[in-house]
């Protein structure tokens, strides 16, 4: 029978309650397909569904189900572990969890993020148990690791369903090495499910190694085409704009002015330039909160994705930390101020609007030569993205520059955006569509207004128009910050007493570079090496696994050393005659 509605999955009491609280009626295509596989069939399954399609009911329902049919449990006996990319979407799944929770009593659960101590997770472990665990890989690994009173890495041998969230996220974040080492604590009769919006060639190997002839679930949007497919939800409305890069933040400051009333996300390359635009939007937008997110905030990053969780409107600067699989209500704009890393990741920042069958905007701001991104992206992801004039706008650049000259930190700031963008731009994937030749390097160092241009090596040599440094010693700027002006006008004396000084640091700082591009060239020159090592064939590695195993019965006294012998020559003697 075909699973329509909630009701037709003859769920167990707690969870049509839990679901009922949620405030969800019926079952999003996803659901439909994943939930009777997990629970009937008792299958692994690898799950591929548009952002925002309510793949965290998927596998929270069948976790819930699974452990109930297979309980009791002790209290420190993971049935259960969720493993996520990030914080934020360990956070959310953890908030849907608890008010599972609330109605199934019996179990516990833990989450397992960082940003405090590996002990302190571990008494909370000890005190409260750990049935359901939600965690990022690096934080579990290091927990799984400890030998203390509390062994996670024995609990954990109790393990019912393991689920891996954004999957392929997980492999891009470069914690394959991570989730070998926590795949190897895990037991080997399980049920596994892997849920994403994107399938990689990374995800398709972590496939065959941790899974047992899983079953395949795809659920994607239909276009207007009737043969073909699209990765955004249909109620998302895709609009693009072709902006000058001397006006393109005042473009976006006049956009964001006209949707005061409305909750904004506004995703940028870098963490700088998150640093940087987010410092001067609060400054010149006043009636709404203004806040930024990236990877590089550690303490305050879980209280600041609450706080706009909980705004009724506000903007959100961010980077792709806030890109995949965090449901954030009610955002009505996504503006992606900078281009996408790559294709996918334009669809996972479009993801965070429009979620589970409401309506949602998306804009992409481009500059001039970047416009052939839309053609690319109507036949590689197969969206359609509607063009909307820019608009004529006032001029913002000239105000920031005159804040720039009054704080040394809003200059800093800049100078520093700048760079990272120049750099993010020379590594971009699609580098045939975005390339640094085709950048108008002055117009763009104006639109941030910027009081001098940076000495980097992607500059040297270049000859630049289109901008005009201030006319300012920028040694006299000073920091708004008095305590920091202090320091700074000591280190200046310093420096102008003794310039032999200031020249040893310069150095200091340039050995220090040199060491880190070495580095880097390494690694990947190691990482060339691994990919270009021998791969065993198949039959290759069923020959291992049997000599293995008659290693293993010799040793038992299961086998004589003369029955051992002949299985050996037997081996040798196929070898040859091949």
């Amino acid at each position: 029978m075909e699973v329509q509605s909630f009701d037709d999955l003859n769920l167990s009491t707690g969870i049509q309650a839990a679901i009922e609280e949620l405030g969800f009626t019926s079952l999003t295509p996803v659901q439909a397909a994943c939930i009777p596989i997990f629970l009937s069939k008792k299958k692994d399954v690898v799950v591929e569904a548009v952002t925002g399609s309510g793949k965290t009911l998927a596998f929270l329902i069948p976790i819930f189900e699974i452990l109930q049919r297979c309980a009791p449990f002790k209290k420190h006996d993971v049935a259960a572990l969720i493993i996520s990319p990030t914080r934020e979407l360990a956070l959310q799944t953890a908030e849907v969890t608890n008010l599972f929770l609330k109605h199934i009593p019996e179990f516990s659960s833990i989450l397992l993020i960082g940003g405090d101590r590996v002990s302190y997770d571990l008494t909370k472990i000890s005190e409260n148990g750990c049935n359901i665990i939600i965690a990022t890989p690096g934080r579990l690994a290091d927990i799984l690791s400890q030998n203390t009173e509390i062994k996670l890495s024995a609990c954990i041998k109790a393990l019912e369903v393991l689920i891996l969230d954004e999957a392929d996220r997980l492999l891009d974040l470069g914690f394959e090495k991570t989730l070998n080492t926590i795949l190897g604590y895990l037991p080997k009769q399980r049920q596994t499910g892997l849920f994403s919006a994107t399938q990689t060639k990374e995800m398709e190997d972590l496939i065959r190694a941790g899974m047992r002839n899983p079953v395949c679930i795809s659920v994607k949007e239909k276009c207007v085409d009737a043969n073909a497919v699209q990765r955004t939800p249909s109620t998302l409305s895709n609009f693009y704009m072709v902006c000058e890069a001397d006006k393109k933040f005042s473009v976006l400051l006049s956009f964001l002015l006209s949707k005061e009333s409305e909750k904004c996300m506004v995703f940028f390359s870098t963490c700088a330039s998150v640093n940087y635009f987010a410092s001067i939007l609060k400054e010149l937008i006043k009636n709404v909160p203004v806040i930024g997110m990236h990877g590089k905030i550690k303490k305050k990053r879980n209280q600041i994705f609450y706080d706009f969780k909980n705004y009724e409107k506000g903007i959100l600067c961010c980077t792709d930390v806030m890109a995949r699989g965090v449901d954030i209500p009610d955002v009505h704009w996504v503006i992606q101020f900078d281009p996408p890393s790559c294709a996918s990741s334009f669809v996972h920042r479009c993801g965070r609007t429009a979620r589970i069958g409401k309506t949602g905007n998306a804009l992409l701001m481009l500059l001039p030569n970047e416009e052939s991104f839309v053609n690319f992206l109507s036949v590689n992801q197969k969206i359609a993205v509607e063009e909307i004039k820019t608009p004529a706008v006032f001029d913002i650049t000239p105000k920031i520059r005159k804040m720039a000259v009054k704080s040394r930190e809003v200059f800093e700031k800049g100078l520093r955006a700048f760079v990272s963008f120049i750099r993010f731009y020379t590594k971009h994937e699609c580098s045939l569509l975005f390339r640094i030749k085709d950048l108008d390097i002055g117009k763009l160092a104006t639109g941030y207004a910027l009081l001098k241009l940076p000495k980097m090596p992607e500059l040297k040599g270049k000859k630049i128009s289109n901008f005009s440094p201030t006319d300012v010693n920028y040694d006299e700027i000073p920091y708004v910050d008095k305590v920091r002006e202090k320091q700074r006008q000591v280190r200046l004396k310093e420096f102008l007493e003794n310039p032999q000084k200031r020249s040893a640091i310069s150095e200091k700082r340039a050995a220090k570079l040199k060491a880190k591009k070495l580095e880097a060239k390494r690694l990947l020159a190691k990482k060339r090496r691994r990919k270009k090592a021998i791969k065993f064939s198949q039959e290759e590695l069923q020959d291992l696994a049997r000599d293995a195993r008659l290693v293993k019965k010799f040793k038992k006294g299961k086998m004589s050393k003369e029955e051992f012998d002949a299985e050996f020559a037997a081996d040798l003697s196929d070898i040859e005659s091949s």
